[in-house]
């Protein structure tokens, strides 16, 4: 049985996303397992959506907050 797409990885939920296109755009899924299908791709976006928002959020609150203790990178001997 498939994992829950919350379960999911950002990755999983991409790899899994990519074969229910390479499948539906094989043509030959009968209607109801296309519609499945799509009804599992939507979830998927969704949820990952979600994950890349969430991680958005992470990295503008550490940059936040590290935005005061930020000093110019230099390389010794230049």
């Amino acid at each position: 049985m498939a994992k829950k797409p919350e379960n999911l990885s950002f990755e999983e939920s991409l790899s899994e996303l990519e074969n229910i296109v390479a499948d539906l755009e094989q043509g030959e899924v009968t209607l109801d397992s296309a519609l499945k299908q799509f009804e599992r791709g939507i979830k998927l976006v969704r949820q990952s959506q979600s994950k890349l928002e969430q991680a958005q959020q992470k990295v503008s609150i550490l940059l936040d907050e590290d935005d005061t203790n930020l000093s110019p990178f230099t390389v010794e001997g230049e």
